[in-house]
């Protein structure tokens, strides 16, 4: 009796050793997502997202075969103080499909696997394109709740799958990244913690106003849409992801995407890739969806995805399915973009390509992204000796 005693009371100290190790990796993920953008730590915890939370591997089988490099294009006069100032980890130029320009600064290198924040949108969005060709979502205008059935009774429900695309859900939703209390931070807190995003979603209940009607950016659109591609296939984004998109294209190192506790990617922003594979995205975009000769993403839908179709106010940098259109953009110019200054900027009309990492904790000040965007533009104009 007293040997089983013993045995029942080391079964319970286990039982706390593991809850308390549990719980101890859960205050861990908590404090890092309260440290994450602090100064000192912010460039370190950008390279390290998949140790600092949980994470799942993107697969890619093989090997990527490298852009071409020619020769090196002269930089602006003022390169390094903008680099500075928009304190940039990584830059990547291509000019007609070869690197002209590829740069790592901060302690960063070519295998870092930077955090894309809200980039990841854009690759989502080229992922429901394949979707869409294959049947397996049948149209845009079905409503959301056709593949997400739990978001029936929610905020979503009388929302399709364009309106959420084009931002336009009406969900109310506060994304202010610098409130603490806010929606987008009360999310991460919620990742870090282990908990449900898909919870979270289908917790929303309140719209500001009808779906389709007007433009507000809020990043919970675009888990939803992952709730759709997933509700369409019964496969995780993940596995899509890389079968579809990053396999064919190939990947360096290990893509991987964070996610919340239940295995589900934080699509809205948690896609994890080197910047030489951000600027790799940015030329299959460019070139309409063929990379290397190899069609990955239906041209018809990347026509529609940058067309600037959702319904912006005047003046305002405009927005297409998932991806970013500058107010006075030329054809063929837009961006995918992430918060703290990442960047894949397109500019069709002079075959550049511009893959932008940052660590920039002043990237919500007025002129910041005017900054940025500016650069871009100069380094995609500026011409290469023997590449244009």
């Amino acid at each position: 009796m007293v040997k089983r005693g013993i045995r029942i009371g080391l079964v319970i100290l286990a039982i706390v050793a593991v809850a308390g190790i549990w719980k101890r990796q859960e205050l861990m993920r908590l404090n890092a997502v309260l440290s994450l953008f602090s100064e000192d730590k912010i460039v370190s915890n950008f390279s390290s997202m998949g140790q600092i939370f949980v994470s799942t591997p993107i697969p890619v089988t093989g090997t990527p075969t490298p852009l071409p490099e020619a020769t090196p294009m002269p930089l602006p006069a003022d390169w390094q103080d903008w680099v500075e100032r928009r304190s940039v980890t990584a830059a990547v130029v291509v000019k007609q499909g070869e690197i002209v320009h590829e740069s790592y600064h901060q302690g960063t290198g070519p295998l870092d696997q930077r955090i894309s924040w809200s980039m990841a949108k854009s690759y989502l969005s080229a992922l429901f394109g394949i979707l869409l060709e294959q049947g397996v979502i049948a149209s845009i205008d079905d409503p959301v709740t056709t593949y997400a059935p739990s978001l029936k009774g929610t905020a979503y429900s009388e929302a399709s799958i364009k309106d959420v695309l084009q931002m336009s859900s009406g969900v109310v939703f506060d994304e202010d990244y610098l409130d603490f209390w806010s929606d987008i931070n009360k999310m991460g807190r919620i990742l870090a913690l282990g908990g449900s995003m898909d919870g979270f979603a289908e917790g929303l209940s309140e719209t500001f106003t009808k779906p389709g009607t007007e433009w507000q950016y809020v990043s919970i659109d675009t888990h939803v849409l992952g709730m759709v591609v997933r509700g369409a296939t019964g496969r995780p984004v993940a596995e899509l992801l890389g079968e579809h998109i990053l396999g064919p294209m190939g990947a360096y190192g290990n893509p991987h995407y964070v996610t919340d506790g239940y295995g589900v990617a934080f699509v809205l922003g948690g896609l994890n890739l080197t910047t030489r594979d951000y600027a790799r995205f940015g030329e299959m975009v460019r070139n309409d969806g063929n990379f290397q000769g190899q069609q990955i993403v239906p041209s018809a839908w990347l026509a529609d995805s940058i067309r600037p179709s959702a319904n912006t106010k005047p003046g305002k940098i405009r927005y297409g399915y998932q991806w970013w259109i500058p107010e006075d953009a030329r054809p063929g110019e837009i961006l995918a973009r992430g918060v703290y200054g990442q960047f894949i900027y397109i500019d069709k009309e002079n075959a550049a390509v511009v893959a932008i990492n940052s660590a920039d904790r002043l990237f919500r000040d007025p002129g910041a992204f005017d900054d940025a965007l500016e650069m871009m533009r100069r380094l995609a104009a500026t011409p290469v000796k023997g590449n244009g």
